[in-house]
């Protein structure tokens, strides 16, 4: 029988591994909803001030780091769903 084992057994028990990594698609998503569920992940991760830091002094672009929205480089409270072109369908 085969073992399964997942990347994180093989590193020392001193290593801090990011929540993020179950679903990282989740924090770059375009839906508001999802983006809230990706904060609150953050809130229990190891890394969470170290991502955030890290995120605002590279400026990305988009995405949720560290528990914050960013947008263009800057932490935004929460993002818009996307708004319908006036006279198309439902």
């Amino acid at each position: 029988m085969i073992a399964l084992i997942s990347p994180s057994d093989l590193l020392p028990d001193d290593v801090m591994i990011p929540a993020c990594t179950d679903a990282p698609e989740q924090f770059f998503s375009e839906d508001p909803h999802e983006l809230e569920q990706a904060k609150v992940v953050c809130r229990v991760c190891p890394m969470r001030q170290a991502c955030l830091a890290g995120a605002l002094e590279r400026r990305e672009p988009w995405g949720v780091w560290g528990g914050a929205l960013l947008d263009r480089g800057r932490v935004i409270a929460y993002k818009r769903a996307p708004r319908r072109m006036a006279g198309s369908a439902a």
